[in-house]
């Protein structure tokens, strides 16, 4: 029987982490990030921020999709940072797997933050609410 619940819950716990994976969340806390954190300008509207590692397959994944959106997108820059040399950031940002991505405003503050590849429509979409804005 506890072999069961344990299976169930393990199937359970896989689901969630499934369908939260990659999805854009907006952040509450008021981190800011400046050009000196990631060494690079700010793009004008936004930025990606991706932190990444090494042999992180769906890292490359991320880092094509939004390398395409950011070339294709006047004053979106992206900016791939390797996890497990900037761990200063890792602890800042509260990193807890790659790829995270975070999206920036020109000022610097964190709009939201998706764990996970994401999805190339909720990517657009959220860049889209940023034009809004």
């Amino acid at each position: 029987m506890l072999v069961f619940l344990t299976l169930a819950l393990a199937s359970v716990f896989g689901v969630i982490f499934h369908f939260r994976s990659g999805h854009f969340r907006k952040t509450h806390r008021e981190l800011r990030i400046t050009p000196s954190d990631i060494n690079q300008s700010l793009g004008t509207q936004a930025t990606f921020v991706q932190f990444s590692s090494a042999f992180c397959q769906p890292c490359r994944a991320t880092k094509v999709l939004l390398s395409h959106i950011a070339l294709n997108t006047p004053g979106i820059d992206h900016v791939e940072i390797d996890a497990e040399s900037h761990l200063e950031l890792v602890r800042k940002f509260h990193i807890a797997r790659t790829p995270t991505t975070l999206i920036v405003d020109g000022s610097g503050r964190i709009l939201s933050k998706a764990v996970g590849l994401p999805k190339k429509q909720e990517v657009i979409n959220t860049i889209a609410e940023l034009s809004r804005a």
